[in-house]
């Protein structure tokens, strides 16, 4: 019986969705284009722009592979706008020992449907840097 409890709970679990909070409709990557590594560490901050202002809702750190899979926070709900991450590149720079001309790069954006996937990939050397809207 215990055999058959375990085989049912393990098979159910590779079936069954995972469950999650947290929404997908905002991720991130980083790339360092000099060394073709993803850039693990790297804090990035999200905010929403509110008149004339900007409120932060979220920060997290890149993963191993340099990427935040789900950026948008657990308490606040979707909707269409102008957003900024921040990707705080000097930090990671300096941790690997290396000067950089960008201390920040700042990505503003704009959020138009809410049931669409929105991904910013950042390609980032020591002086330059390029971003676009990934799928």
């Amino acid at each position: 019986m215990k055999k058959k409890l375990l085989s049912t709970i393990l098979l159910s679990s590779l079936i069954l969705p995972t469950v999650s909070l947290a929404s997908d409709l905002l991720s991130v990557h980083i790339l360092n284009q000099q060394t073709g590594i993803p850039a693990s560490g790297v804090s990035v901050t999200l905010e929403q722009k509110q008149d004339n202002h900007w409120k932060v809702l979220n920060s997290q750190k890149t993963n191993n592979d340099g990427r935040i899979a789900k950026l948008w926070p657990e308490n606040v709900k979707e909707k269409s706008g102008t957003y900024r991450v921040t990707f705080k590149t000097g930090d990671y720079f300096q941790e690997n020992n290396l000067k950089s001309f960008f201390p920040e790069i700042p990505v503003e954006f704009n959020i138009e449907n809410i049931n669409e996937h929105y991904h910013i990939p950042l390609l980032l050397s020591q002086y330059g840097y390029s971003t676009y809207r990934g799928s």
